[in-house]
């Protein structure tokens, strides 16, 4: 694939145009959230998705139960957009289970979780397990049959805020009783949870920290790659370069597609301006784009089995409990939540800080996205 000058300078400055608005990765996400919810159509007063959500800040943790529930794609995606400040992918290539987690007594939903197959080639988990694995099927059956990533795990607010909702949720992630609901789901033998933050160097803390033995830090990934386009951008660059070349930017049945077709792109058109003097400002351009993303935590869980390494890498068939594994059952798991939430809730009573108004982003008020 080759562009001629022209038509390299033109693709270059929809990239230019586009991340050189942007200063700091926060800036980026509340534009591309901005998008996002453009998209959302209206609903009658009362019969929101936000109706749904949990609205009983007088309600003590102590007096909470809670069901996990695998709920459609539409009716989680509805949810997702008004609550995550993160950017909702409408869907993921692989497995992906969608759940909400519901306070029983209220019947109102505390919070979100997309599980799904592992994506990409994470520098923490080779190192944990001693090679490199990706989604592919090929070569790789061990880890495909044993391995969950969490994609989202996202409490609705102020749920989060008062009573660490986001712990809730992960800890949920990390039970007997959700690892039951996905192995039946897709016939697995499930031995890991892998998720990550979903900010890195810019928050210094993490819902995840303080969550052992349940969940644990493993290091740090990779950062250094291109942000994704928003839907608008990424199609009027695609369409260009297709129709020009006459081929596709990429396979439209993979997985990661924004990501490789910019990559792809960006890698056409340094092609394509090789020896030209714009070529140096199209560098600098990228190179201060690949400043909004950064390196994320990686957390894994192993259920309370000792072995899982060697049943992921293939040369163990059968889990080994560890002395802590009862402590993943959802009784428990909800109790370890129960009594720090409970400690939480108070000390915001007693500090007047406790918030008592629903979050969402719809709202049209400003809505703390990093947090």
């Amino acid at each position: 694939m080759i562009l001629n000058k022209e038509d390299a300078l033109y693709c270059a400055k929809i990239l230019q145009d586009y991340f050189d608005c942007f200063d700091k990765i926060d800036e980026y996400m509340r534009s591309q959230k901005q998008i996002q919810l453009d998209e959302i159509g209206s609903t009658l007063p009362g019969f929101g998705p936000e109706e749904d959500l949990f609205c009983d800040f007088t309600m003590n943790p102590k007096d909470m139960d809670f069901q996990i529930d695998e709920i459609p794609g539409s009716r989680w995606n509805d949810y997702i957009k008004i609550i995550s400040s993160h950017l909702v992918s409408t869907s993921i290539p692989g497995r992906c289970a969608q759940f909400s987690v519901k306070e029983k007594n209220t019947g109102k939903l505390v919070g979100f979780i997309r599980l799904g197959s592992p994506l990409i080639n994470c520098k923490p988990r080779n190192d944990l397990l001693g090679q490199v694995f990706t989604q592919s099927e090929t070569g790789n059956k061990s880890f495909n049959k044993t391995t969950i990533m969490g994609f989202t795990i996202v409490p609705t607010q102020p749920f989060g805020f008062n009573y660490l909702g986001g712990k809730l949720l992960t800890a949920i992630c990390c039970s007997h009783e959700m690892r039951e609901l996905v192995n039946k789901k897709y016939k697995m033998n499930l031995c890991l949870f892998e998720t990550t933050s979903l900010y890195g160097s810019s928050k210094s803390v993490s819902q995840y920290d303080g969550m052992k033995p349940y969940i644990r830090f493993k290091g740090l990934t990779d950062s250094k790659f291109v942000p994704t386009l928003d839907g608008i951008t990424y199609k009027k660059l695609k369409d260009f370069i297709e129709e020009k070349t006459g081929e596709e930017l990429i396979d439209p049945d993979g997985s990661s597609k924004k990501l490789k077709a910019t990559t792809k792109a960006i890698a056409l058109i340094k092609k394509s301006l090789h020896g030209q003097p714009e070529l140096q400002i199209f560098n600098t351009s990228i190179e201060k784009a690949k400043t909004l993303t950064e390196k994320k935590r990686y957390y894994i869980s192993n259920y309370g089995f000792k072995n899982f390494v060697d049943v992921v890498n293939g040369k163990a068939d059968i889990l080994e409990k560890d002395e802590n594994y009862d402590k993943f059952s959802m009784v428990n798991v909800v109790e370890w939540w129960r009594n720090k939430a409970s400690n939480r809730y108070e000390n915001l009573k007693a500090e007047g800080r406790l918030r008592t108004e629903q979050e969402i982003w719809t709202s049209g008020k400003h809505i703390d996205i990093i947090r």
